[in-house]
């Protein structure tokens, strides 16, 4: 189960307690209310207000950590020769994906934060000031507005997470475009919903067209096997929900599913799985049932029984978005 790093947790929670509760949870409330119903491309999320950004960091901060470390630490696994020096998050709201590349990748050495909110940015910086990692805490933050093609240093890595949704349909292209300007590998988060799929699968055909390749989840370059309309790739990452978190979202689970969908593509040299599983896989008694998106034969429902050993060992500990068969594991 997913957790905040303990810096960011203690930072989080002494930062909301500056906000009046009763506030704070009827702005997060609206919040989910806009976040199930969807955004309007035309009128973006624009974090006006101190309330706004406590709730939308109260909500939205630690399910996007818990899926961009997730969607990172995926692809950091097939590039284990990956040490991104420079990162440049876009669209960063109060800056989870900062946080979380920093955990992934200890190498970071220099971040830039791109976001449009002036509130959301101090917001941000506040976090950032408690935080153990030097790439976190001297972070260079700047105001930017996303209309068109972003204008961004040359880095490593780039990450922009759950911002597409919130672009009008001709901007994103541009956007995309340059974030695969200038950068060795390109992260995108999207919510794990149908519309949230279909902005990824046209960001990832737009980056292999740029020239990169996927490096997570996809195992090839290919079109998407999963038929449009009848299905959608996503995963999920559980997280542990604080006493705080509980009580602003009215909430009574101690956790909570964040549902993403996402690609990450790069230049050079990187392995692939063999397989990635696409669905929660089913246990039974002495079978295991996956799920899986091949490069050879695109969408493969395997069965894996007990009498396999080793391979069905594997397969009774292999989890929803895992390569199948494990790297180190039985082929």
């Amino acid at each position: 189960m997913a957790e905040l790093p303990g810096d960011l947790s203690a930072a989080l929670d002494e930062a909301l307690s500056r906000a009046d509760s009763g506030t704070l949870s009827r702005s997060v409330q609206k919040l989910m209310h806009q976040y199930r119903d969807g955004f309007d491309p035309a009128e973006r999320m624009v974090l006006g207000s101190a309330t706004d950004v406590a709730a939308y960091a109260a909500y939205r901060m630690p399910a996007t950590y818990a899926a961009v470390v997730a969607a990172l630490e995926r692809s950091a696994e097939l590039m284990p020769g990956f040490s991104p020096r420079t990162h440049v998050d876009v669209g960063a709201g109060t800056g989870a994906a900062v946080w979380a590349a920093a955990e992934v990748w200890p190498s970071i050495e220099e971040t830039t934060v791109l976001e449009q909110a002036p509130e959301a940015i101090a917001f941000g910086r506040r976090l950032a000031e408690r935080s153990d990692s030097p790439a976190v805490r001297d972070a260079r933050w700047r105001r930017t507005v996303i209309s068109g093609p972003v204008r961004k240093p040359a880095a490593d890595l780039v990450t922009m997470t759950y911002v597409l949704g919130e672009l009008p349909p001709g901007v994103r292209a541009d956007a995309v475009r340059s974030l695969a300007a200038d950068s060795e590998m390109v992260v995108l988060v999207e919510p794990g919903t149908p519309a949230g799929y279909e902005r990824v699968v046209e960001a990832r055909d737009l980056l292999v067209e740029l020239g990169l390749s996927v490096v997570a989840p996809c195992p090839h370059d290919r079109a998407c096997p999963i038929p449009r309309g009848e299905d959608w790739c996503h995963f999920a990452e559980r997280l542990n929900r604080t006493a705080l978190h509980r009580r602003i979202k009215v909430g009574t689970l101690g956790f909570e599913d964040e549902k993403f969908s996402y690609v990450a593509a790069a230049r050079g040299d990187r392995s692939r799985a063999a397989g990635r599983v696409v669905r929660r896989p089913v246990q039974r008694k002495g079978m295991v049932s996956l799920r899986v998106c091949t490069e050879a034969d695109g969408l493969l429902d395997a069965t894996v029984s007990k009498r396999q050993g080793e391979v069905y060992r594997a397969a009774r500990k292999t989890d929803w978005g895992d390569p199948w068969p494990p790297a180190q594991g039985p082929n």
